[in-house]
């Protein structure tokens, strides 16, 4: 926790000098006021973050395309804040505003869709709505089988992430495989006595002591 109240004090020096000199609106102030609301959000202050990351989104949809990928972004940032706070509806609200812009304005492989795949898939977990969260990793991994090597560490968090979902519905032995397929990832890119394989290695023994 000590360097966030350095950083706070870094950028809320920051926004000041630029509310001085620079018009309202300017995409400065939408940078300083981005920055602390990440600030924010790292220490868990989420109603803090989300009322700077709202003054972010206030100026950028006054100044950007409304196609324009730092939209997508801000509209992102609010979508994780609102995730976080366990309003799984806001989240999802904002998460399509951001994927919209983003389908809009990206390549269909571009890794900025696979991020806004995943976190309405994330959401679509936390709000047990399996079918529909499975669907959206599907598509995270089809980009990622199209745009990165097989062992790239990105797909052992994805196999996790699907393994859970097929582990929350009760289907254990997809869920099995999906974890097994994170280890034989997470080997080849962690240490080997890290703690996120001893605790891949336990959940897998826990399932098969369920079929």
């Amino acid at each position: 926790m000590g360097e966030y109240p350095a950083a706070l004090e870094f950028h809320e020096k920051a926004l000041e000098i630029r509310q001085n000199g620079l018009p309202a609106n300017h995409p400065d102030l939408a940078s300083s006021y981005n920055n602390i609301a990440g600030v924010y959000n790292d220490m868990g202050e989420y109603s803090k973050a989300l009322s700077f990351y709202e003054k972010d989104l206030e100026i950028s949809q006054r100044t950007l395309p409304s196609t324009h990928p730092d939209l997508a972004t801000s509209y992102n940032n609010i979508a994780n804040v609102y995730y976080y706070m366990g309003d799984y509806s806001k989240a999802l609200t904002y998460n399509e505003k951001a994927l919209e812009i983003r389908q809009k304005s990206l390549p269909p492989n571009h890794p900025s869709l696979a991020i806004s795949y995943s976190n309405i898939a994330g959401v679509y977990n936390g709000m047990d709505e399996y079918s529909k969260a499975l669907s959206f990793y599907e598509k995270v991994l089809d980009i990622r089988k199209n745009s990165l090597p097989p062992n790239h560490p990105n797909f052992g968090k994805l196999y996790n992430n699907i393994g859970l979902v097929y582990e929350n519905m009760k289907e254990y032995l997809k869920a099995i495989d999906f974890y097994e397929r994170a280890l034989a990832n997470e080997v080849h890119s962690l240490p080997s006595d890290h703690p996120d394989l001893e605790q891949l290695r336990k959940t897998i023994e826990n399932i098969r002591q369920k079929l």
